[in-house]
């Protein structure tokens, strides 16, 4: 996968969780916070104000900031697994 399709991938789905997120918030059927969060933890890949609104969110609320931290290790090695399993077929 290039880098501009990877790139423009992240983006979509960021947005997608940010957008499922927004509309949780006033839907009672949808965790709207963890949808947001989600979404920022992707973004915050290409975008350094998500990042600095993550890094406050987590300096405001350690215990989230753990999870999210925890959440986020345990993607990139299922990324990284993902990535090597079709780099070798």
């Amino acid at each position: 996968m290039n880098r501009t399709t990877k790139r423009v991938l992240v983006l979509i789905v960021g947005w997608g969780f940010i957008l499922v997120g927004i509309a949780g918030l006033v839907l009672p059927i949808l965790q709207g916070v963890l949808f947001i969060v989600i979404g920022l933890v992707i973004l915050s890949t290409e975008y350094v104000w998500a990042h600095h609104l993550l890094a406050r969110l987590k300096e405001r609320f350690p215990k989230l900031g753990r999870t999210v931290d925890e959440a986020t290790h345990r993607a990139s090695r299922w990324l990284q697994r993902l990535t090597r399993q079709r780099e070798t077929d």
